[in-house]
């Protein structure tokens, strides 16, 4: 979700395999530099097997270009990566958020083959994606400040969480301004 001059991306910290809850604590959102993050939704293997080859690409455009990638950049080297196993696609749901020029956030979403969702506001993905499609909408302002983002995220992912038994465990969420992150882990219902 968006703020001013600021993002937020949360996730819950349920793994599982369907019904079976197998570890409460799993990582979803990962650092590629210090404004940009990614969040991925989807298969387990194929979430921290995406983050490694990512993170190389990265490191190579940094050492080539001697620069951290833009955020439009990275979501277009995401996209051609995902693309480019589409006969036999990586099982995961990016959410690329970053602070580009000028400190604008940009935030996206693609499906399992790379065909980007941009939007100004807020997007989603994984199993409660349409509870929270639901409940941002309900809850997003325009131009929201890092604290009142944060509350309006949290609210929103722990309204959606409970609504789908496929998720949960409580939440992770981060909020990235120009000077500072702020990294908060939510309790659940069952921690």
């Amino acid at each position: 979700m968006v703020g001013k001059n600021c993002f937020a991306i949360a996730s819950d910290r349920r793994l599982g395999v369907q019904l079976q809850t197998v570890a409460t604590d799993f990582q979803r959102v990962f650092k590629i530099h210090d404004k940009l993050y990614i969040g991925l939704s989807g298969l387990a293997t194929d979430v921290q097997t995406l983050y490694q080859r990512l993170v190389f690409r990265h490191k190579l455009y940094q050492l080539r270009e001697e620069r951290d990638m833009k955020p439009q950049t990275f979501a277009s080297l995401v996209s051609a990566l995902l693309y480019e196993k589409r006969f036999g696609p990586y099982f995961c749901q990016p959410v690329i958020a970053g602070l580009g020029e000028d400190n604008e956030p940009f935030i996206c979403t693609m499906d399992c083959i790379g065909a980007k969702e941009l939007a100004k506001d807020f997007v989603v993905s994984g199993t409660a994606s349409e509870s929270l499609y639901g409940a941002c909408e309900s809850m997003y302002k325009p131009n929201m400040e890092p604290e009142e983002l944060f509350e309006t995220v949290s609210q929103a992912l722990q309204a959606s969480v409970d609504r789908d038994c496929l998720s949960g465990w409580g939440g992770y969420v981060l909020v990235v301004t120009p000077t500072e992150i702020q990294e908060r882990v939510i309790k659940g219902r069952m921690d």
